[in-house]
């Protein structure tokens, strides 16, 4: 409910009632437009690096899956604060959400700084497994090198969305996207080329700091909005002081949410260790696939996402049919969004690679890559719907089993079957992607039917109640 118009800070949404479809739309349009922004900000980092020629594009696809596996823990706080904020606010309990608010902000400043200690470490051995010596290697290097001062804002502004997820707000984070993207136009060709006769320019490493930049402003408006809230007004610096109790609550949500991502993160280890030995041209093409297909899935996600306030109320409010309705609302959407994205990937995919490259190779097994995509959208749709209603019924532990096998032993199995068994080259590669993808679903399938029937009383259809 928007109480005043003019003052953002009291946006509030109970989404225990009302049409399904209308919180849908309230929370998946500003979340897709959000995400849209966010992906359009990687892409023009992917084109500028394009400008430095395909070691840069292959360097850049190496030094940012070694950084995002650094990041999982703050989308992981995020979607524990997301499901159990949300579950206060279902309970009417005002008290516990805001004590989940100030704890959960206060794990996140505690990540930021261990995660930082751990990239300066750890990051050049990451980078090493995934690419051989050369050019590309010291790109990715140092581009990933700036990268860690842009941990706060990759940690801290996913925790405190996740606040103001819960409360029906994914308003915030779309504007904070938005600008972030034109920010970001802006200052990588400043920051690669400088100024002539004022100040110079960093060449490649220019694109890792206008990420610093912007991305640590998006973290800072989002806090500011959620310290805004009536939630957290009048707050003391005890609020802030170590919970165990609280502390072990949102990590037992949040770990399995997080460890699931980093799984989902370090696949990418997993296919770029496969793809080093087809040379650079096919890392680079693989950077252009991800950000191509990021694209296509934007909508879909931004459902799957609001899935998890919406589902997350209405279980912490006990109306466990509104639950059911919500996730079969969910998928279903999801997979007719994705596939009309079917033929543009099928028969576009090299023409959005000329975007990015034109190197003829690249541009060959980006194409080659983006018809497997086409094929496996709809089922990265329904597999998220799953996680997020796991999320909302408060057992994420099960996300983190389901992408050990779908991300680690599906991929890595199906990798090895289709490139080196049967000796299937690049395709086998995407294929054992595929198949990892497939039998994953199957997986997830299985468990969200096995929660639901103890949690919700099964997925089962639910009678229309004039509530849809």
């Amino acid at each position: 409910m928007l109480i005043n118009p003019e003052s953002p800070v009291m946006i509030e949404h109970d989404l225990t009632e009302g049409p399904l479809g209308g919180h849908f739309r309230r929370l998946a349009v500003p979340a897709a437009i959000g995400m849209l922004f966010s992906t359009l900000y990687n892409v023009v980092d992917t084109f500028y690096a394009g400008f430095f020629g395909t070691q840069a594009q292959a360097g850049l696809a190496v030094g940012f899956q070694a950084f995002f596996i650094l990041v999982a823990i703050g989308f992981g706080l995020g979607s524990a604060l997301s499901a159990l904020v949300g579950n206060a606010k279902g309970r009417k309990d005002a008290a516990d959400a805001r004590h989940l608010a100030a704890q959960g902000i206060g794990l996140a400043m505690l990540a930021t700084l261990t995660m930082m200690l751990i990239a300066a470490f750890v990051g050049p051995s990451l980078i090493a497994i995934v690419s051989e010596p050369g050019g590309y290697r010291d790109a990715g290097l140092g581009y990933f090198q700036w990268l860690i001062f842009a941990l706060p804002g990759f940690i801290m502004g996913p925790a405190a969305n996740g606040i103001l997820q819960a409360r029906g707000d994914t308003l915030t984070l779309q504007r904070a996207l938005v600008v972030a993207f034109f920010v970001n136009v802006g200052l990588n060709p400043l920051l690669m080329y400088g100024i002539p006769g004022v100040i110079g320019g960093m060449g490649f490493n220019g694109i890792a700091l206008a990420t610093i930049l912007s991305q640590t402003g998006v973290a800072v408006f989002i806090l500011s909005r959620v310290f805004g809230r009536a939630l957290m007004q009048d707050l003391k610096l005890s609020e802030f002081i170590p919970d165990p109790a609280k502390y072990y609550e949102i990590f037992a949500q949040a770990f399995p949410a997080g460890f699931a991502l980093l799984v989902t993160f370090s696949s990418g280890f997993i296919v770029q260790y496969a793809l080093k030995d087809y040379g650079e041209a096919s890392l680079a093409a693989y950077g252009i696939t991800m950000r191509v297909e990021q694209l296509f899935l934007l909508p879909a996600l931004g459902i799957t996402i609001s899935l998890v306030p919406i589902a997350a109320q209405n279980f912490g409010a006990g109306n466990h049919a509104r639950v059911r309705e919500a996730f079969h609302r969910c998928w279903m959407i999801g997979v007719v969004m994705t596939v009309f994205a079917f033929p543009f990937l099928w028969f576009g995919g090299g023409y959005a690679a000329r975007v990015f490259s034109n190197d003829p190779e690249v541009i060959r097994i980006s194409a080659l890559f983006l018809k497997v995509e086409a094929v496996i959208l709809p089922l990265y749709v329904v597999l998220f719907s799953i996680n997020s209603l796991l999320q909302a019924l408060k057992k994420a532990a099960w996300t983190m089993w389901i992408g050990i096998y779908r991300q680690w032993i599906g991929i890595a199995l199906f990798i090895w079957l289709f490139a080196y068994v049967i000796d299937g080259g690049l395709t086998g590669v995407r294929l054992g992607i595929a198949f990892g993808v497939g039998t994953g679903l199957l997986l997830s399938l299985w468990i969200g039917i096995f929660v639901a029937r103890r949690r919700i009383g099964g997925l089962g259809w639910p009678a229309l109640n004039g509530q849809a």
